[in-house]
């Protein structure tokens, strides 16, 4: 399977010829779901959703399918029948040839004073990735690869260290890094590289890793 960083919090899975991205939100390329086969969606923030861009990416590819909570589906489910799934805690699917389970319920706290939005991961092919979305999600299953949000208005870095060992995957690779800045990069890379015990990674928009 290869894995391709996108800005943000998008990604994008390539095996056997099929695409699946996950969140292609407003922070994002324009044509980050441009061509998939399959998106997931985690949740209904703009940096994750962008609903112009899934119209857009589910009306040139008329096969093209996407999975996502009540919250997202409602938005799109109408205009594109029967290609809209709705998925929650538990769910497993098969997806452009990808088997996924899902994990999570709800968003991250922000702050107290701001109601909690619905948010799930996605586990990838027995565990070969973990998105999870806005949230520290611990899986419960092994993971080889996770992608880590290292940067949002909802964490710390020292939680982020936490999540790392308590998931224990092979290798974590940054995710939510459009609020992190060049001049802090090295900082993050430090600190979680040497305290998350594993091996920690950071792609560039639009690199690539065998995973």
């Amino acid at each position: 399977m290869r894995l391709t960083k996108k800005t943000h919090a998008c990604v994008r899975l390539e095996k056997g010829g099929r695409t699946l991205v996950i969140d292609p939100g407003g922070f994002g390329e324009p044509d980050a779901a441009a061509g998939a086969d399959a998106i997931l969606v985690t949740h209904e923030h703009p940096d994750h959703f962008d609903e112009g861009r899934l119209r857009d990416a589910l009306e040139a590819r008329p096969g093209a399918e996407l999975w996502t909570l009540k919250s997202v589906a409602d938005r799109l489910a109408a205009a594109h029948p029967g290609r809209v799934h709705t998925v929650g805690d538990g769910d497993t699917f098969t997806a452009a040839g990808f088997d996924v389970q899902v994990h999570g319920e709800l968003h991250a706290v922000i702050h107290p004073d701001i109601p909690r939005v619905t948010n799930v991961g996605y586990l990838i092919d027995g565990g070969r990735v973990f998105h999870p979305g806005d949230a520290l999600t611990v899986p419960g299953e092994p993971v080889d690869t996770l992608l880590v949000p290292v940067m949002a208005p909802w964490n710390k870095i020292s939680e982020i260290i936490d999540y790392v060992r308590e998931v224990g995957p092979r290798r974590a690779l940054d995710v939510h890094d459009a609020l992190l800045t060049d001049l802090a990069r090295p900082i993050y890379d430090g600190h979680i590289g040497r305290l998350g015990g594993t091996d920690h990674q950071r792609l560039a928009p639009g690199a690539s890793a065998e995973v």
